[in-house]
């Protein structure tokens, strides 16, 4: 049977995050804006209850949590719900990352393209990481945002979004992180980050898929000068309109809850099956080297160059014994090498030889090590 190893694509729902949600689906049918009756307001202490547990998960006020459909809609809502303070502050120049989420990147470049702004794209080296240093440098006076992944989607390489934080604190230009990878498993280390806006989903932590949220830290009682970027009713103090999704958020708020207080354990078992899979293909005989310094890679993923193994080829031969993939999911139907591996200076012929490995809580150790061995004496048969 396949072991599941794409979790850095979606996670496998915790069954108590499910049965939360089962729970408010059959039990809370009222819509949590309605004000006339009981059902309303049963409704709304979910959505409430919901938002304390994500704000205690990442460190914030609850009144600094605001749901959205996922962290696609969040990165969407951080940088273009900017446009009209863009427009009456004469900022208009953003300074972002080559190896951000496609909803990063593609947004940064429609407001250049449609909306005259100006767009810096750092790269990294070939240790994946972008440097503190560079990002600082190109913040000039009508910078009006710096946009940073935590965690890399494809490589898992951590970024200095705690030093770039800082410096920005101080020089009053706005900073947005996507958590999308790192909310749930890097919590200690969230919670100490200075930035204005953050974005997640919850089904990257075991989560319901369709709910995420916008973080926006309030600054003298004031939120980041942030505004909707459609229209509706009034839900999540404009920001983002339409019914909130009680059982979704109660799905989320119970995948927060977990994630605090099983963090300690999870860490340690991410852990213990990394060096697994590097004692795995070291001992293998295989040629292969590892994307990305993994001095700075979270515990839960890997990325792997097998020398002259097309990835494709070894997916398609191994895909009963592991699931894994070639890249992020939002570009998994192109067949373009990673923009991710090819930012970070690595040749063509080594992107298309590269698998991304990610895992979490539910992965039986034991599994991964019986089905990874598989894959690497099937890998041998393919190496020209």
């Amino acid at each position: 049977m396949s072991v599941y190893l794409d979790y850095n694509a979606t996670t496998p729902i915790d069954p108590r995050v499910l049965d939360a949600m089962i729970d408010a689906y059959q039990n809370t049918p009222g819509n949590a804006d309605s004000r006339t009756h009981d059902f309303g307001d049963s409704a709304r202490k979910k959505v409430e209850a919901g938002r304390k547990q994500v704000a205690d998960l990442i460190g914030v006020s609850s009144d600094e949590v605001f749901f959205t459909s996922g962290a696609t809609e969040s990165n969407n809502i951080a940088i273009q719900g900017l446009l009209d303070y863009a427009q009456t502050s004469g900022k208009k120049h953003i300074i972002t990352t080559a190896i951000e989420h496609k909803a990063v990147l593609n947004t940064a470049k429609y407001l250049s393209e449609k909306k005259a702004f100006k767009v810096d794209f750092v790269n990294p080296d070939q240790s994946g990481r972008i440097s503190a240093e560079e990002v600082i440098s190109l913040v000039r006076e009508d910078t009006l945002l710096v946009s940073v992944m935590h965690v890399n989607n494809e490589t898992g390489i951590i970024q200095p979004v705690k030093e770039i934080g800082e410096r920005l604190s101080d020089i009053g230009v706005l900073f947005h992180i996507d958590a999308t990878q790192s909310c749930g498993k890097l919590i200690d280390e969230l919670r100490t980050l200075k930035y204005e806006m953050l974005s997640f989903s919850a089904h990257k932590f075991r989560g319901p898929q369709g709910i995420g949220a916008l973080i926006l830290r309030r600054k003298n009682y004031k939120l980041p000068p942030v505004t909707n970027v459609y229209y509706g009713g009034h839900q999540e103090n404009g920001i983002r309109p339409g019914t909130t999704p009680v059982a979704l958020v109660v799905g989320m708020g119970k995948a927060c809850e977990i994630a605090v207080s099983e963090n300690i354990e999870n860490e340690q078992k991410n852990k213990a099956i990394k060096e697994e899979i590097i004692r795995l293909l070291v001992e293998s005989g295989v040629k292969y080297e590892l994307n990305g310094d993994q001095d700075y890679c979270v515990d839960s993923t890997i990325n792997i160059c097998f020398d002259d193994v097309s990835s494709e080829a070894l997916m398609l031969l191994t895909k009963q014994l592991c699931a894994l993939s070639n890249g992020s999911a939002c570009t998994s139907k192109s067949y373009d090498p990673s923009y991710v591996l090819a930012a970070m200076g690595i040749p063509t012929e080594k992107i298309e030889n590269s698998v991304r490995v990610s895992w979490g809580p539910g992965v039986e150790e034991k599994d991964v090590v019986n089905n990874f061995a598989s894959l690497l004496e099937m890998t041998k048969s393919l190496a020209i």
